[in-house]
């Protein structure tokens, strides 16, 4: 698609998000066309993308079927309300997903993002314990370092400081957060799950100790904590974490908008840990980003307790202009396909072991001081510049990109890695050589 070139005076209208804008727009990164693994800018270069975009085009870039797909949903069904009304596909995509999710989550409500899924699961949960005569159970517990998305519910529980200083007050019953499981004296350089720190999973009993355990509704976790810097959970810690929550009658949700659609080998990471939670949100991988889309596939037992009363009144007041839009649907479905016929969730557990070595392969390289991995993601930590933080990373991100031609994902001084599923192997070493390149620049 020919478009006019952009002059300086086009990039001002655009506020970008998560992104430092006036040195962006002295020195954009412009990407134009995708393909596989690659992006490419307006001068043809072919840039490697270590990311999947952003950790959600899992099948690689410009898949036909998707585009396809998506194409003849526009012709045949551009839009169509899910309030009172609904559509094919949007059942079909709904069956889909529960056919994924562990035994007893038998119902999907479709949003737009992860944002928005962590937000509805987090309303649910509120509104479950109501439904039940519970209502004084209104705390939500997030964790340390967690991320949820950026409403106003998903900040409250996230645990990212810098994502949350500058919004004030945030939702009462938010205040409280689980400790990451992880500990750098200890932990570092860890290669998959660690193999201690289930016993983190107890300061839940603390906060029940401190609050009472009926006035907590749900704790939301990430199986594993991608935009924080990939921490993968001990082993057995998650089920210790289930094991308490069913003690103290309170809801677990997994936050698997990066987890979900074989980031972790598997559909779910609740398939990979054992471990069925109450709530699973999905969204990125779905659609292998093409469309947006979010979600959260639900207990029985929830859908249950809103199943009563009059039948024509509404029994969950929540949704969105463009929950299961036919679009989303269409890429939805077109991917799952791909997912399954190129068998791409065992792809990823084989691939696993590739991104390990070549990631942990960086350990000596300048400026490192930790290195994470599990499934196919990593992330390489480097000495923060005690005057800037974050600005290594930063520029190591931009080296990358002009210098070295290959994308990964930056925060604060963390780089993370998280190659599409149909990489082959070179790619990865590919992908960790030119990081090297970038880092060895450092300063």
């Amino acid at each position: 698609m020919a478009r006019q070139r952009l002059t300086p005076n086009d990039l001002d209208a655009f506020w970008l998000p998560f992104t430092p804008n006036r040195h962006f727009k002295k020195e954009p990164r412009l990407l134009v066309r995708a393909r596989g693994l690659h992006y490419y800018d307006a001068k043809g270069r072919a840039l490697l993308d270590a990311c999947s975009g952003l950790w959600c085009v899992n099948a690689g870039h410009g898949r036909d079927t998707i585009a396809a797909a998506v194409a003849e949903a526009a012709r045949e069904l551009d839009f169509a309300p899910s309030f009172q009304f609904a559509h094919p596909d949007a059942f079909h995509l709904a069956q889909r997903l529960t056919a994924m999710a562990p035994d007893g989550l038998d119902h999907v409500f479709f949003v737009n993002s992860g944002s928005e899924a962590a937000d509805s699961a987090l309303k649910l949960a509120r509104a479950y314990h109501v439904k039940r005569g519970e209502g004084q159970r209104f705390r939500l517990i997030g964790r340390s370092k967690g991320y949820h998305g950026v409403t106003f519910g998903g900040l409250s529980v996230g645990g990212i400081a810098n994502n949350r200083k500058p919004y004030g007050p945030l939702l009462p019953g938010t205040d409280d957060h689980l400790p990451l499981p992880y500990d750098p004296a200890h932990m570092a350089f860890t290669r998959g799950e660690p193999q201690e720190g289930a016993s983190y999973a107890q300061a839940l009993r603390d906060l029940v100790n401190l609050h009472g355990a009926e006035t907590i509704a749900a704790v939301i976790v990430e199986p594993m904590a991608g935009s924080a810097g990939v921490f993968a959970s001990p082993s057995g810690y998650l089920k210790e974490l289930r094991a308490l929550c069913d003690q103290y009658g309170i809801l677990l949700i997994f936050d698997e908008v990066i987890t979900g659609f074989g980031r972790l080998g598997f559909g779910f990471a609740a398939e990979r840990y054992g471990v069925t939670p109450d709530i699973i949100t999905f969204a990125k991988g779905v659609t292998n980003g093409v469309v947006p889309m979010g979600g959260m596939i639900v207990a029985q037992t929830l859908y249950d307790a809103f199943m009563d009363g009059p039948e024509h009144s509404i029994e969950f007041v929540h949704g969105h202009t463009y929950s299961a839009h036919p679009l989303a649907c269409a890429a939805a479905l077109a991917t799952l396909d791909i997912y399954r016929d190129e068998d791409l969730f065992a792809r990823a557990r084989t691939l696993a072991p590739v991104l390990e070595e070549a990631v942990h392969d960086l350990k000596d390289a300048p400026g490192v001081i930790d290195i994470r991995n599990v499934g196919l993601a990593a992330a390489i930590d480097l000495e923060p510049d005690p005057k800037a933080p974050g600005r290594r990373g930063y520029d190591v991100m931009r080296r990358a990109f002009h210098e070295h031609d290959v994308v990964v994902r930056v925060s604060g001084d963390t780089i993370a890695l998280a190659p599409a599923l149909v990489a082959e192997a070179q790619d990865i070493v590919e992908m960790t050589r030119r990081l090297a390149a970038a880092l060895s620049q450092l300063t």
